[in-house]
């Protein structure tokens, strides 16, 4: 089997235009390509696809190569525009066209800070050493890729983060999808939050949005990601969080697995076949292809498999939360959106 490449961040990119800008600015040369270090030691090169020098100011530009990874932002040509600054003021930096901006607490960020996250700044002070320097950083088309992401969920508006922990992009980790499903939590909880809800698609987020009247601040990415949810309200606990999806992605719940994706989880038809108990449902429930079908067998036989599927999957929930101050709900639905199954709490609000 072939292995995935690996790619390079947002933030891996950053670095390297601004360590190529600001030694253009000092020798009126780009280095093409332009090595920098990254938090775990490897040195990767970054070819330049822009190089401008005039004004008092040198801007680089890279494409930036995502490997393998399915990333909204593979390709994106991320510049930095670096000026020198007076004596003593440091490094400061700014977002330019496609980078957003924060305007609300939760973040790692100050509001109204560039959404330039702390490794990547940190990364970029690195090449710059004790420079008294003035870096924006834009992104091409990032105002509109960042309509793509939860940015805008999250408070951070006008374009893109400019994120990475290592420099590089693991394919098919998802890791920015769970960064953002961290960041979700901390924004609400700065928000004031008692209650919060990870739904598994759009349809069961409207549901359950309507059904708590909850704010969008209280609303959390989680998709596929149950186990990311739980582990770090287990960390960062929030009063009440509701859980909300298909029947299929909660009955994975139920039978303990914390990743919903279809690739890597699937429905037991044993276990649900063991909630019902009366035999012949049962064995109708077995030999059922969908958690959908096996909903319907049971409707007919006047069984609650949606409630019981939604208790189960409550219980896997505490369990892995671990006696962490949260109190849970399940809503199951089916693909009309409509409401087959709850435990743990059966009035809104």
């Amino acid at each position: 089997m072939t292995s995935l490449r690996y790619g390079w961040t947002t933030g891996a990119c950053a670095t390297a235009a601004t360590k190529a800008a600001y030694t253009a600015l000092l020798t009126g040369e780009f280095p093409d390509p332009v090595e920098i270090t990254l938090p775990r030691g490897r040195r990767p090169a970054f070819a330049l696809a822009v190089e401008e020098l005039a004004d008092g100011a040198a801007t680089a530009g890279i494409v930036k190569d995502a490997g393998d990874d399915p990333d909204v932002t593979h390709g994106a040509l991320v510049r930095s525009t670096v000026r020198l600054g007076a004596p003593g003021t440091g490094v400061r930096f700014l977002a330019g066209p496609g980078v957003g901006t924060v305007t609300r607490p939760g973040l790692p960020l100050e509001v109204g800070e560039p959404a330039i996250n702390p490794v990547p700044r940190r990364m970029m002070r690195e090449v710059l050493g004790d420079a008294d320097a003035i870096v924006e950083i834009s992104v091409d088309g990032g105002a509109e890729l960042a309509r793509r992401t939860w940015n805008p969920r999250l408070g951070i508006l006008g374009g893109l983060s400019i994120l990475g922990t290592t420099g590089v992009v693991v394919p098919y980790s998802c890791s920015a999808w769970i960064d953002s499903i961290r960041r979700g939590v901390d924004v609400a909880r700065a928000a004031g939050r008692t209650h919060v809800a990870g739904a598994t698609g759009s349809t069961s987020e409207r549901v359950v949005a309507e059904l708590h009247g909850l704010p969008e601040d209280a609303l959390l990415d989680m998709g596929d990601f149950a186990g990311a949810v739980l582990k770090y309200l287990r960390r960062h606990p929030v009063p009440r969080l509701t859980i909300a999806g298909g029947v299929g992605k909660l009955a994975k719940l139920a039978a303990g697995h914390l990743d919903l994706h279809s690739g890597r989880s699937q429905v037991d038809f044993a276990l649900l076949a063991g909630l019902v108990g009366e035999p012949e449902t049962a064995a109708r429930v077995r030999a059922s292809n969908t958690a959908l079908e096996a909903l319907r067998v049971c409707t007919e036989a006047g069984l609650p498999l949606g409630d019981l599927i939604a208790a189960r999957a409550r219980d896997v929930a505490l369990e892995v939360l671990r006696g962490a101050p949260v109190e849970v709900d399940v809503v199951v639905i089916d693909r009309a959106g409509t409401i087959v199954g709850r435990a743990g709490g059966a009035s809104p609000g």
